[in-house]
């Protein structure tokens, strides 16, 4: 996690604005608390002064309207006077004027040429005499740069009629001053209250921040995967409250982790060891997972299959975008088959959906269905196969047996041929059945081999000495067998089976003046059998099927000479269930030869040319 800047704090924050808050109520205060100052001292200043004025005032009146005789001094002397006691330091100046403007004493002794002079126009005291009523106002002095205040009172008779006025400058500089010094010692008690006040908000914030901290770090800690730390609670209030839900929000989620960890090692220990592919995507399609069965059958490194379209992965692209896989409810059979190799897959869809029925993803499964689909068509054509062999009998015989009950018995000529071949008919389709009935047995494990340890040369003679009583005189045996006894453990009644096919086909496939040769030799502990002829051979295409069911290369020729096209599949069986293996080589025109082994119990050697 990133680290908090020192200005992106909350706890610079807090302090900032504490600080902030503090200050501007202390400035709320000092402004308002130094006008009320100013206007309180001054209005003591100017009440002062008004109440001098008033003892002036009314000195002066008395003086103005007293009848004076010879011996009295003159009025401007005694206005002089009692201006002069009148004066004090707040008083620049204190001047007499009457109702004709004309001053008639000032308090200045270095102004007293202005006695007897008029008052200059617009003077305060004109103002004053004129209007009959007080009169003030403030000014700066040029010179000394004091604040000056006026003041001009009238002077009234007692009948009423203004008689002059009293012009008075007074320095109001000194109640400035004390204003000055009072908001000095206001400035710097705002200076130690911040002071103060930063400290406060320094602790104050501590108490908030640090539970926040701490649940900041057991944030990142959880993060990381680690629910063992706990928030200390460091009280009752709000943050401690949260601190204590934090706590238990940690455990919750330690448990659902616990749970999560559990499911998600179920569900990859289900999906590793599934037999099925399994894929899931996103919302976009987009392959997010997929198990390792799921790797094999698309054979498809997993990182070229992650996150790429699950459309393009399984191939059906442009046939089937994301969205109709969304919609498709059959399962989707993707054919990944060669031309040597078949490989068919089978495509269970399955959508991940919300409640609202927003669609988060979608689920794909993988079946193999490769043998299931060779196994339908094995049964498919073992079916058709079985029954084309069942029906050319039985229309045969049909068609026989209508000849004869339609009056053919009673020809002694026909009669009897038509006997004969519902006859062969009928025996063709037991033998049909009776192979059938063994192949069933033997694909179900419903039978047991008697086996016993017997010669296989002698046994093999005495087989191959009964076909050549019997054979046609077209066909020569050949025998090219050592004279070693070799010993093999064998179902003597089974193995006579699987011989007797084996020599029977290659009997009916000898031409005239072939021969059929018969081998046996040792080879790595396994007896080595060979029956070979010089027949029309069977092409390489085929050579591998010629051991499956119904399985014939020249299906008219076999049926013709009475095959039913199970005798090698199950000699083939026979062979395998006595650990043996069984094979054939052929060429096409020169003829065809079967080997099959068995395992040998008593060691000797033999070889053929």
């Amino acid at each position: 996690m990133q680290k908090v800047g020192f200005f992106k704090s909350i706890h610079v924050k807090i302090v900032l604005v504490y600080v902030l808050l503090i200050l501007t109520a202390l400035q709320i205060i000092g402004l308002y608390f130094a006008q009320e100052l100013e206007d309180t001292l001054s209005y003591n200043f100017k009440e002062s002064i008004k109440d001098r004025v008033k003892l002036v005032e009314f000195s002066v009146r008395e003086e103005m309207l007293r009848e004076r005789s010879a011996d009295d001094p003159p009025t401007e002397t005694s206005l002089r006077g009692i201006l002069s006691s009148s004066f004090s330091d707040d008083i620049n100046d204190i001047q007499v004027i009457d109702n004709r403007f004309r001053i008639l004493a000032t308090s200045e002794s270095d102004n007293q040429l202005i006695v007897g002079q008029r008052a200059p126009t617009g003077s305060l005291a004109r103002t004053a005499i004129s209007t009959e009523i007080q009169a003030e106002r403030i000014y700066l002095d040029p010179n000394s740069n004091n604040r000056i205040w006026v003041l001009a009172t009238p002077i009234v008779s007692p009948k009423g009629e203004v008689i002059g006025a009293i012009y008075l400058e007074a320095n109001m500089e000194t109640v400035f001053t004390q204003i000055s010094e009072i908001n000095q010692i206001l400035a710097g008690g705002i200076a130690v209250s911040l002071a103060i006040t930063v400290v406060l908000g320094i602790l104050i914030a501590t108490t908030i921040t640090r539970p926040i901290s701490d649940m900041r770090k057991q944030a990142q800690a959880m993060a990381k995967g680690n629910f063992s730390r706990k928030v200390h609670v460091y009280g009752n209030d709000e943050i401690g409250q949260l601190a204590v839900s934090f706590n238990h929000m940690t455990n919750r989620l330690q448990e659902s982790q616990s749970t999560m960890e559990g499911e998600r090692r179920k569900l990859s220990s289900v999906l590793t060891n599934m037999t099925d592919g399994v894929i899931a995507t996103d919302r976009k399609g987009r392959i997010i997972l997929i198990n390792d069965p799921a790797v094999r059958m698309l054979r498809t490194p997993r990182d070229l299959v992650l996150n790429r379209p699950i459309a393009s992965v399984l191939g059906v692209d442009p046939e089937y975008t994301f969205e109709d896989l969304v919609q498709t409810q059959d399962p989707i059979i993707l054919d990944f088959s060669t031309r040597d190799l078949p490989y068919i897959l089978r495509a269970n869809l399955s959508v991940i959906q919300k409640e609202t029925g927003f669609v988060n993803g979608l689920i794909t499964v993988l079946h193999d269905i490769t043998e299931q689909e060779k196994i339908d068509m094995e049964r498919r054509e073992f079916v058709s196969n079985v029954s084309h062999e069942l029906r050319t009998p039985l229309t045969t015989m049909r068609s026989y047996l209508e000849a004869l009950a339609e009056g053919a018995w009673k020809d002694q000529e026909i009669a009897p041929h038509f006997l004969e071949v519902t006859q062969t008919e009928t025996e063709r389709m037991i033998r049909l059945v009776n192979d059938l009935l063994q192949l069933s047995r033997m694909d179900a494990r419903e039978y047991e081999l008697n086996n016993e340890i017997v010669d296989f040369n002698k046994f093999f003679n005495k087989i191959i000495d009964r076909f050549e009583m019997s054979k046609p005189e077209h066909i020569n045996f050949q025998r090219l067998m050592p004279d070693t006894d070799m010993f093999v453990e064998i179902d003597t009644d089974k193995m006579t089976q699987v011989i007797d096919n084996i020599i029977s086909n290659a009997m009916k496939y000898s031409p005239n003046g072939g021969n059929v040769r018969f081998g046996v030799i040792l080879k790595d502990d396994m007896l080595k059998v060979m029956v070979s002829d010089d027949g029309m051979g069977i092409p390489q295409d085929n050579l591998e099927r010629i051991f499956d069911r119904f399985y014939r290369v020249d299906r008219a020729r076999a049926r013709a000479m009475g095959g039913t096209g199970l005798g090698l599949a199950i000699a083939k069986e026979m062979i395998e269930a006595h650990g043996g293996e069984i094979w054939a080589e052929s060429e096409e025109g020169k003829g065809t030869t079967i080997f099959f082994t068995l395992p040998i119990q008593l060691e000797g050697e033999g070889e053929w040319e």
